[in-house]
């Protein structure tokens, strides 16, 4: 017959918790620097207007440029940032 000791049980218990909580804190700590490693900036550049001689405002719904694209934005990205 096994007799279980209370004690030593709440250790092991202590332990697989605390092994728990630093496993996912290590897992959203990789999690968190993969996604800033793989995180790629806007593509959007005065370049595009500068090369196809139109304002910003024509493929963008801001007349500054950025944000939302405008029917032709999405044609223009779809295209391969090509004049369709």
């Amino acid at each position: 017959m096994r007799v279980h000791n209370p004690e030593t049980t709440m250790k092991v218990n202590a332990r697989n918790a605390l092994g728990l909580v630093f496993s996912a804190a290590a897992l959203i700590l990789i999690a968190g620097t993969a996604g800033l490693i793989i995180s790629r900036p806007a593509e959007a550049t005065a370049q595009f207007a500068t090369e196809t001689g139109k304002v910003c405002g024509q493929c963008h719904e801001s007349a500054t440029g950025g944000g939302k694209l405008t029917p032709f934005g999405e044609a223009f990205k779809a295209n391969g940032n090509k004049l369709p």
